[in-house]
């Protein structure tokens, strides 16, 4: 189903998405966050839904199909590296940061920090060239005060 949009991703020097993809490829990284520690929640689900209704100005039942096709090509895409490499050479940083944040909300939607979230958060900041500063400053906006 998004053989060619993965394709098109992948390749070794990528388009600039085009608006739609983007918020695709986004959203689909934030279901490999919820989906990393192998439980998604519904509280993740959730909270997914209202990130990206928020941050693209969509209804909910638009929200929810854009999630849902995240979902699935999230399962096609290839592994976290490729992925977010591609996303990267194709997602200008303000955008990238923004998504280190709703990745942060998600990570932290259970209210549990799990090391194995942590660790793939470093590594999808890093892929996605957001420095670790930005990184940290992000979550650090995303964590609920205790």
């Amino acid at each position: 189903m998004f053989g060619e949009f993965l394709r098109k991703l992948v390749q070794p020097a990528p388009e600039p998405l085009a608006d739609a993809d983007a918020r695709l490829a986004l959203s689909a990284l934030l279901v490999r966050v919820a989906r990393s520690d192998g439980d998604y929640a519904a509280d993740e689900i959730i909270r997914i839904t209202r990130i990206i209704a928020a941050r693209y100005g969509l209804s909910k039942p638009d929200a929810e199909a854009l999630r849902q096709q995240a979902e699935h090509l999230e399962a096609e895409a290839p592994d976290t590296v490729r992925f977010t490499r591609a996303i990267k050479d194709a997602v200008a940083y303000e955008e990238r940061l923004g998504v280190i944040e709703s990745l942060w909300q998600v990570a932290l939607a259970d209210g549990v920090r799990e090391a194995d979230e942590d660790a793939l958060l470093r590594l999808v900041s890093n892929l996605l060239g957001v420095s670790d500063r930005d990184s940290a400053i992000a979550r650090q906006r995303m964590t609920p005060p205790a």
